[in-house]
């Protein structure tokens, strides 16, 4: 089994608009609602390509009420700690002239400790059935700076391999408690570490006791940094789309080779790009295109060099 754990989850809210200008009025006909965050759109896309998933997150006030609601008809497996404050909201809007994404998310609200210990509880409960650990997404401000090295350390006393996707202090302190792979993007890993280059960046990472990196680069592809090799995948050409939610689908696919005991960085990168990738094509993030499969036959892979596509969006 997958288990996710979404700290800070938001409702998803998406509108499309002919084309976006900053101080005009817009019509757009009616958005999607959904519940979202990292770990949940983790875990939807997992659910859906056939895996065991189990999601855990926190739900509050009125917007926590529709997110609740839109996860349990989704028919991912989930656990939902209620919690005082109101999930926050997550707003994405869609120029379809461009094919560019605007993204507006709250910070959220911190929950009280005992609410912590509640989510904590759901995953010492859960962790026996798991086989591998995803802790996805940003945390809101002030919460603990001991809950995402916890959990890693939960997990590793388990024998079970943790994802983590995050960014800021908290990337950092999960490569200090031996997370087994981490995905940053390239800003994050930029505002982690303060080293402009991207593979120093990395190994800075793998360093203070993570496994692998896994870069994700936009229309570049991405990286896998381990301790001895930097491999880098791409498409042979840049995809238009949507791009939300395409990390949390190359953290799915990492979930579900690790969950089947695969390790290899390589056929790992090459299953991270291509659900990465497919995630592109779709409207909503949590979702793959069904031809991921071609997508991947359509990699480019090879040692890393410093040079990147021009390209890039």
């Amino acid at each position: 089994m997958i288990l996710t754990v979404t700290p800070n989850p938001a409702l998803d809210l998406t509108w499309r608009v002919d084309r976006l200008t900053v101080g005009a009025t817009h019509r757009a006909d009616a958005g999607a609602a959904r519940a979202g965050g990292k770990g949940l759109n983790v875990a939807r896309v997992a659910h859906a390509q056939g895996a065991s998933t189990l999601a855990l997150t926190t739900a509050g006030g009125r917007t926590g009420i529709a997110f609740s609601a839109e996860i349990a008809a989704s028919g991912v497996p989930h656990r939902v700690v209620p919690v005082a404050a109101a999930t926050r909201q997550s707003v994405a809007i869609v120029d379809e002239e461009l094919g560019d994404t605007t993204i507006i998310n709250e910070r959220g609200v911190n929950p009280t400790d005992p609410e912590w210990a509640a989510l904590f509880g759901e995953v010492v409960d859960a962790l026996p059935s798991a086989r591998v650990l995803v802790i996805s997404g940003s945390l809101p401000p002030g919460a603990p700076e001991s809950f995402v090295p916890l959990l890693i350390g939960t997990a590793r006393d388990a024998g079970v391999p943790t994802i983590v996707d995050t960014s800021g202090a908290a990337l950092v302190r999960a490569a200090d408690a031996g997370a087994s792979v981490l995905k940053p993007n390239a800003a994050e890993l930029v505002e982690a570490t303060g080293i402009a280059d991207p593979v120093d960046g990395a190994r800075s990472l793998i360093a203070r006791g993570a496994e692998l990196v896994l870069l994700s680069l936009g229309a570049d592809g991405m990286l896998a940094v381990t301790a001895s090799d930097v491999l880098h995948a791409r498409l042979d050409a840049p995809l238009a789309g949507n791009p939300t939610g395409a990390g949390d689908a190359g953290v799915a696919a990492c979930a579900v080779l690790y969950a089947d005991g695969v390790r290899d960085p390589e056929t790992v990168l090459r299953r991270a790009t291509a659900w990465s990738a497919a995630a592109v094509l779709m409207p909503l993030a949590g979702e793959i295109s069904d031809d991921w499969r071609t997508l991947g036959g359509r990699l480019v892979v090879a040692p890393h060099t410093s040079t990147l596509r021009e390209d890039s969006p």
